[in-house]
């Protein structure tokens, strides 16, 4: 009986131990604005003139973000999530974005900041990318500001 106690505390310690640490990683990022750079690391060769890296500024609050860039889309903007060592943008394609309406139609598609990214904390440092489809891996790192 001591044994199936022991068991019983030391799972109940791991599950609520482990929902903390997951708790606190989606506290790891903060409001706020964050400026840095892009990368982006294409699988093949893309048309002249597009950028594999450039600055941006994000801007993160209340569950909204607004993302501009020196390269098109020069400005983007949806819904952001978190969730562990995931970050959701949800691009907002109505008229709040009417950017994407004045680019080439030869832009990287990618650049748009919308779907699933890995992220990490780094001091001061947001560090987030992601791999999409066929175009390549881009990457983002931001600092707090």
């Amino acid at each position: 009986m001591k044994r199936v106690a022991i068991l019983l505390s030391l799972g109940m310690f791991l599950a609520v131990s482990c929902e903390k640490r997951e708790q606190n990683s989606t506290d790891k990022v903060t409001f706020g604005s964050y400026c840095g750079t892009f990368t982006v690391e294409y699988f093949v060769n893309m048309r002249e003139g597009w950028s594999s890296n450039g600055q941006v500024t994000l801007e993160l609050k209340g569950g909204k973000y607004t993302y501009t860039s020196d390269i098109p889309p020069k400005l983007c903007s949806g819904n952001y999530s978190i969730r562990n060592d995931k970050i959701l943008f949800e691009y907002d394609s109505g008229p709040s974005n009417p950017d994407l309406n004045l680019v080439s139609p030869y832009f990287d598609v990618g650049l748009i900041l919308d779907g699933e990214y890995n992220f990490a904390i780094d001091g001061n440092r947001l560090i987030f990318s992601a791999t999409k489809d066929y175009l390549g891996h881009y990457e983002y790192n931001l600092e707090k500001q």
